[in-house]
């Protein structure tokens, strides 16, 4: 039986810790291991730092790659996670003769998915920036579509505004005085990460929500303060439940769809009596969410004490997410038991040769 101190009634936020047999419960940090590619990693930093390079800097470059700060280990996760990627990879930037490297840039990501009409895979380069307006000089976007011409495949942008992603044919970017250019909305527009990738977008129904109810043991103390009073109480966790996006209850969900909450701004309400509080965590009617926003959610509710997930640790992992093998699964069985009311599929403006039917 789990008990938790609650320091006050006023706020969630407040739960100090749990209680297990009676025992105190500490939560750890994990702490990383060494990473089993260390060779291939420092291999790496020595290529772009030079054999010459401070040991302090080719150490700090090494903790940037492990814990996966490169962007294109984000999206070569995000698009595994999401279930239409057959296969992706990155490419070796190393090239020769130097004298190439004034043609020809490589690309980031090479990657074939399962949406396709087409059979060759396509080029990705990927890029963050949090401007609503992404540029490239003229000769650095030539030397990728040269590269992209030479092995005759399509070359993508992918593209990073903050936490959103979007994927789009590199033609969309258009010439202006000096550089060319793509606004975040034309790159939304055209964003084919739904139907090249499997993204989706999808609203949890009003009213569907976690229902705590929590029997008051034990008064521990109560503090005065200048807002009033403040118990401290010792106390169990004696009912879950959940309700549907039609406010019945529901004690039949399947697990996925519980997680499912992790990825949602929750509405929070409390209730008192003289035996027990009752917390109340409800979706209202505002609020959409991506299916590659939500990974995000469910992977810090999965590592709490991790600052932001180690992308490149994901990389080497069969199932991205413990609680929730197959996303697009997990939002059709919960509009079957009534949780999420809306499931939104893109499409771009402007559909591209590899997803058109064939004749």
């Amino acid at each position: 039986m789990h008990r938790i101190y609650l320091m006050s009634y006023e706020s969630k936020d407040m739960l100090l810790g749990f209680v297990v047999g009676g025992s105190a419960m500490e939560i750890e940090p994990k702490k990383r291991g060494t990473p089993p590619d260390l060779s291939r990693l420092i291999q790496d930093v020595l290529a772009e730092l030079g054999y010459d390079a401070d040991a302090a800097a080719v150490a700090e470059q090494v903790r940037r790659l492990d814990i996966g700060l490169p962007v294109e280990d984000e999206f070569s996760v995000v698009c595994a996670w999401l279930g239409k990627c057959q296969l992706l990879h990155k490419l070796d930037q190393h090239q020769v003769p130097i004298a190439s490297k004034q043609k020809f840039q490589v690309p980031d990501l090479l990657a074939k998915f399962s949406t396709q009409t087409s059979k060759s895979p396509m080029l990705i380069e990927v890029k963050s920036k949090s401007e609503p307006r992404l540029s490239f000089k003229p000769d650095y976007l030539e030397r990728l579509q040269n590269y992209a011409d030479l092995v005759d495949m399509p070359l993508l942008i992918a593209w990073k505004f903050y936490g959103v992603w979007m994927l789009f044919e590199v033609r969309h970017m258009k010439k202006a005085a000096k550089n060319f250019n793509i606004t975040l909305n034309t790159a939304m527009q055209e964003n084919l990460l739904g139907a090249l990738a499997g993204d989706v977008a999808y609203k949890i129904g009003a009213g569907a929500g976690i229902h705590l109810r929590f029997r008051k043991d034990k008064l521990l103390g109560i503090e005065k303060s200048d807002e009033g009073y403040s118990e401290q109480w010792a106390m169990t966790i004696d009912d879950v439940s959940f309700t549907d996006r039609e406010g019945a209850c529901r004690t039949d969900l399947d697990g996925d769809v519980q997680s499912l909450f992790t990825t949602w701004d929750l509405e929070d309400k409390e209730e008192h009596t003289d035996s027990h509080v009752h917390m109340h965590f409800i979706a209202g009617g505002e609020g959409m969410q991506f299916a590659h926003t939500a990974l995000v959610r469910l992977l810090n509710w999965e590592s709490p004490h991790d600052n932001r997930p180690h992308w490149r640790g994901l990389l080497r992992k069969e199932q991205v997410t413990a609680n929730v093998a197959s996303f697009s699964a997990a939002l059709d069985t919960a509009f079957r038991q009534k949780v999420v009311s809306h499931v939104f599929y893109f499409q771009p403006h402007a559909m591209p040769d590899f997803l058109q039917p064939k004749l």
